[in-house]
């Protein structure tokens, strides 16, 4: 009897003990979250205080922090760092592994590529379900993740790439205009004479812009330029193709190599040695996105800087005929395979929700918002060099749906460019070599 009972009080004790659980421990929702932004865990793995942080891995870290730490639907966001290299092909390796993440970033150019392999479904239902609509994206964002009327990720920001400018150098070179203001060229011509100018001047490069790296930010370059001009650098259609044999591309080709070649390009650096060149002041002008700005930023407000108080961005300077410059965006997608339950979607859509919410909080990184809220809100104009940039909504242009394997394409095309500065390899062989190889890429495609 005495045993019986002993039992008896363990086991009721063992029900109030499982009762009195906390209901997060018995009920938490895991979903993984994979992303590139780098990691940073030794500066903010544990801060959940969002304003306080800095740079594209500081706040994604910082919100994925903050979310944990507050949600009340007892959910828990396990990030899945990858580099930005190769993290499409990771991607993909992930989903013929069946190892799907719950959510993922994704640049918009490369959302027509997995919508055309069926791996990924509109998302406007459960959007809704959350209270989002795509009548709250910017027309950027809008457009970048439509495809036939249907929406197929949750926009995150528009991003660019600019010309960081150290004004303080310039005008010691002599490059200002009557009103003080520093010289902005308006055709490859001047480009090149400013550029020599500025060289002969300082004895030091003009341009500090990436020629090593996993990053294609040659091809943005290209890019930038290619869309200033009157002709398709694609063929339309199903099947696009590439048409590198154009006078407009020559004309590029030919500003890219000659700048590269006379010395007026910091020679054989990568990304992060283009923002070293930039703090340094070993050059006037960094090549580099939108993300930059809040690094940029920081930087010239420190008194020792070369940029002190120097500091100006601008989108890519209109050089050819039009207007324009090359623009993309991150959007989160849900892959198919990746919410294993209705309760793991029900949390990503919860997540996807917190994060638009906070769209205010990424756009301090320098990107463009895509909640439209945000973008016509006084706080986000109220930035720093936005005034500069915002244009970027009705100028930026970004490859079609249509172009598959948009990832591969563009680093293709930016090695391509690369071996022409570092070997002075000929336009025209370059011309060959990019057209023969962005095909072949695009004929691969089933």
């Amino acid at each position: 009897m005495i045993k019986k009972s002993i039992l008896q009080a363990a086991a009721a004790i063992a029900l109030v003990a499982a009762a009195l659980q906390p209901v997060h421990a018995q009920d938490k929702t895991e979903i993984t979250l994979a992303r590139f932004f780098g990691a940073c865990e030794a500066d903010f793995g544990k801060s959940v205080d969002v304003r306080a942080a800095r740079g594209e891995c500081g706040v994604i870290t910082t919100l994925v922090n903050k979310f944990n730490a507050t949600n009340k639907d007892n959910i828990v966001v396990k990030p899945q760092i990858a580099e930005w290299g190769p993290y499409y092909d990771q991607l993909t390796s992930r989903i013929v592994a069946r190892d799907v993440p719950t959510i993922a970033v994704m640049h918009q150019s490369s959302i027509g590529d997995y919508v055309n392999r069926k791996l990924i479904e509109p998302i406007d239902a459960d959007l809704k379900t959350v209270g989002i609509t795509p009548a709250e994206f910017t027309d950027t964002a809008k457009a970048g993740v439509t495809m036939n009327d249907k929406t197929y990720g949750l926009p995150f920001d528009t991003w660019s790439w600019l010309w960081h400018i150290n004004t303080n150098l310039l005008k010691k070179a002599g490059l200002t205009n009557a009103d003080g203001s520093v010289q902005i060229p308006k055709s490859p011509a001047e480009l090149l004479a400013q550029a020599r100018k500025y060289k002969q001047v300082t004895g030091k490069a003009y341009f500090a812009w990436p020629t090593s790296g996993s990053v294609p930010t040659n091809t943005w370059t290209f890019f930038s330029m290619m869309f200033q001009q009157n002709s398709s650098l694609f063929t339309e259609g199903a099947k696009p193709h590439i048409n590198m044999h154009t006078p407009d591309v020559t004309a590029i080709l030919d500003l890219m190599s000659t700048l590269y070649n006379e010395g007026l390009v910091v020679p054989g650096i990568d990304s992060g040695a283009v923002n070293q060149a930039w703090f340094k002041g070993d050059a006037a002008v960094a090549l580099t996105g939108t993300w930059r700005i809040d690094d940029y930023m920081a930087a010239s407000e420190k008194a020792e800087s070369p940029a002190h108080n120097g500091y100006l961005v601008i989108p890519f300077p209109q050089l050819f005929a039009k207007r324009a410059t090359f623009a993309d965006g991150h959007a989160w997608v849900m892959l198919k395979g990746g919410a294993k339950d209705e309760k793991s979607k029900k949390a990503a859509l919860t997540f996807l929700k917190f994060l638009w919410d906070n769209e205010f909080e990424w756009s301090r990184t320098g990107h463009l918002p895509a909640n439209k809220k945000v973008y016509d809100s006084a706080e986000f104009k109220g930035l720093p060099m936005r005034d500069k940039i915002i244009e970027i909504s009705t100028i930026g242009r970004g490859l079609a749906h249509n172009v598959p394997r948009a990832a591969a394409v563009q680093q293709a095309l930016s090695e391509e460019l690369i071996t022409m500065q570092l070997s002075k390899k000929t336009v025209q062989q370059t011309e060959d070599a990019a057209e023969t190889r962005v095909n072949k890429l695009l004929d691969s495609v089933r």
